[in-house]
């Protein structure tokens, strides 16, 4: 391998600007129109094939892993076919995510293990099975023409590299499983790549230090490669995933999983997995999104080797507790050696890699709801019937009436939700909106020739309801139990009128609202409202069903949702303001947790995680000066390991200082490589909305 290539420069040629218009739909439409007189399914196969093989081949000059999304983008193509074939595109039509299209994690191992010929092997073994079921052998022609075209790209790429050794690379994987690491990573990368052909987002690249670590250790054993290599390859190619941002500008969500347990139980942790760490270290992008098991096996050294990552600012990786992780998913019904191999897809959402159709996801604004129980079903800020009438707040005399509304107005809300998904799920023919390449990287869809879609996987599909704005709530009821229903010192009458004038008027009663303790500061008054949120959200949730039998599964999470869900709400009883953000994920309100960090993850490992299979988000923001020195990091960590004993499901960390991210506000150009920690993922800091950056700079900075 030649060590001229380096990161930096390589980044460099990514930079460069793209020019061009995107053709994906032009050489899609070619395909479709050379198959108008196929099956559907054939003809979106030979759709995909004629775009991986017509689009260009681009090669960096720094290349070690080749692959480049520039092919997508073409000039000088004439403008009348360029209508004319996307049309044909247009009219085949395609999956969006709440139809489960993307967000999915493939079985990586499958494809470098079989190669191309193995699982074109395969799909001859079951088309003869299935030779009297023309469904399945039409949709088993697909799948062949898929891999075929895949192959075919492989060999595009070989003859566009100038560099002998990756020709070589390119050469061997077309066909066959690959026999060395670079030729792992090599064949993985072209596989993402296809994806990102399509069109497809947040396409994770799953547990990546456990299929490639078999290649990798037999290569460093022959002492054909140094982990510094595989290192350098791993840079390579978690460099192109910030192409998205070139190309589209904004950043993909690619997912990367590390650590953890086996399938079997045993630690994971091993040499590749600290490569990948310090790969994504170097890169310094937004677009690895890495997520980090962790669990009582885990090594104290990668533990505290991932806390200097994150305290570079890069807010990498996001730490996930195995325990609750994998006892909320077993509590869907997964075997455990399943469950022990999860990883993620998108932000922080569980996902088993290779056994389930792909993920989505939904906002669910309990936030609002409590708006609606406070005013009959009306909407405080339209004065719109929106919510189910629950009858008058000032009737109720107790706090067990007040929550029997407010659960009466969530279970009406979660029907409507779960309907509301299922007509989604179940908005296409699934015989027709296939995709075979997907389902080629999938166990058991070949095998049983049914598409990932439509029956092929092990597992059925997955939803999950985001539960919003859990410090709102929490605080919301806490202060009303208190001063209204406990202490007697406010009357829902006049609390009502507060919230209805924005508190114009009413700043004491703001004030006592203010006052009441809040979630994030280890009150146990307050905070038995979040282990009360939880359950009943996972209550509502463990009864409804998906298309195919699938499971809803809760999270606590939000994105960025939390401010323009916050720009939607009337002031609420924890004496928020009207259009306010709420409380992110399932972080306290920021600025409201002043006891600590210590009192923060007391209060938030309360409630019964292992109800939630989804997965959460925890945003905690420390100094800087938490990261510097090796003492601080040990007892950081050990902060870590308390809070996932207790039950925390995850935690992300923002390192960068209050007065940087002012500046980098009033001063971007001086910062534009300024990485941090959104919610679920992280991003260039000027690149995102001011509102969100404001979002950022209001958390909890603990010193």
């Amino acid at each position: 391998m030649k060590y001229y290539q380096t990161t930096e420069e390589l980044k460099k040629e990514i930079n460069l600007p793209v020019s061009g218009k995107i053709i994906r739909d032009y050489y899609m439409g070619i395909g479709y129109k050379e198959q108008l007189d196929a099956p559907v399914p054939v003809a979106r196969a030979n759709a995909f094939r004629t775009l991986l093989t017509r689009t260009k081949k681009h090669v960096y000059d720094n290349d070690i892993i080749v692959g480049s999304m520039r092919g997508l983008f073409e000039e000088g193509i004439d403008e009348a076919d360029y209508a004319a074939y996307g049309a044909y595109t247009a009219r085949f039509g395609r999956r969006g995510w709440l139809q489960g299209c993307d967000h999915y994690a493939s079985a990586y191992d499958r494809l470098i293990s079989m190669g191309v010929r193995g699982i074109r092997d395969e799909i001859a073994q079951s088309t003869k099975r299935y030779e009297f079921d023309r469904g399945k052998v039409e949709f088993l022609k697909a799948c062949d023409i898929s891999i075929l075209g895949f192959s075919e790209m492989i060999q595009g790429y070989a003859k566009a590299a100038r560099d002998p050794e990756i020709r070589q690379v390119c050469l061997n994987i077309a066909e066959k499983p690959a026999s060395s690491f670079r030729e792992a990573l090599q064949l993985v990368w072209f596989g993402h790549l296809a994806y990102l052909y399509q069109g497809l987002y947040a396409m994770a690249l799953g547990r990546i230090d456990q299929y490639l670590y078999p290649y990798y250790k037999n290569d460093t054993e022959k002492g054909i490669l140094t982990q510094e290599e595989a290192q350098l390859m791993l840079e390579n190619v978690f460099m192109k995933i910030g192409e998205y941002r070139t190309c589209y500008g904004g950043d993909d969500v690619c997912n990367i999983c590390i650590a953890g347990i086996t399938p079997e139980g045993d630690n994971a942790v091993n040499d590749l997995t600290y490569a990948v760490l310090r790969a994504v270290g170097k890169c310094n992008i937004p677009g690895p999104n890495l997520s980090a098991r962790i669990n009582p096996k885990t090594p104290d050294k990668f533990l505290e080797e991932a806390l200097g990552v994150i305290g570079t600012g890069l807010g990498y990786p996001a730490l996930m507790n195995d325990t609750p992780n994998i006892k909320a998913l077993m509590r869907m019904g997964y075997e455990e050696r399943d469950a022990n191999n999860y990883c993620m897809v998108g932000c922080i959402e569980n996902f088993l890699p290779g056994m389930q159709p792909p993920w989505s996801d939904g906002r669910f604004d309990s936030v609002k709801f409590l708006e609606y129980t406070l005013n009959s079903g009306y909407d405080m800020q339209t004065g719109k019937r929106a919510g189910i009438d629950t009858g008058n707040p000032c009737d109720w005399e107790s706090m067990d009436e007040f929550m029997a509304a407010y659960e009466s107005q969530l279970a009406d809300a979660a029907s409507e939700y779960a309907c509301s998904i299922r007509l989604e799920h179940g908005r296409y023919n699934n015989k027709f909106f296939v995709n075979p390449f997907m389902s080629c990287l999938t166990y058991c869809c070949v095998e049983r020739g049914l598409d990932i879609a439509n029956g092929g996987t092990i597992y059925p599909s997955a939803h999950g309801a985001c539960g919003m704005g859990i410090g709102t709530v929490t605080d919301s009821l806490a202060a009303i139990e208190k001063l209204i229903y406990k202490d007697k010192t406010l009357t829902m009458e006049t609390l009502l009128q507060a919230l209805k004038a924005n508190f114009e008027g009413y700043e004491g009663i703001r004030q006592q609202l203010l006052d009441v303790p809040k979630y994030g500061n280890d009150c146990d008054e307050t905070d038995k409202w979040a282990v009360w949120y939880v359950d009943y959200l996972a209550e509502l949730f463990d009864g409804q069903r998906l298309h195919d039998g699938g499971r809803f599964y809760t999270a606590i999470a939000s994105n960025t949702s939390n401010i323009p869900a916050g720009a939607q709400c009337a002031a609420t009883p924890d004496g928020r303001m009207a259009r306010e953000p709420q409380s992110d994920a399932a972080s306290p309100t920021y600025g409201r947790d002043r006891r600590g960090p210590t009192c923060t993850v007391k209060s938030v490992s309360k409630p019964d995680y292992t109800r939630v299979a989804c997965g959460t988000v925890v945003n905690q923001k420390f100094s800087p000066d938490i990261f510097r020195g090796e003492n601080n990091i040990k007892r950081l960590a050990a902060l870590i390991r308390v809070y996932f004993k207790r039950g925390g499901q995850e935690m992300q960390i923002n390192s960068v200082s209050r007065d940087i991210l002012m500046d980098a506000m009033e001063h971007p150009e001086n910062y534009a490589n300024l990485v941090v920690r959104v919610s679920g993922f992280s991003a260039y800091y000027v690149n995102l909305d001011r509102s969100v950056q404001i979002d950022i700079l209001n958390r909890t900075e603990h010193a």
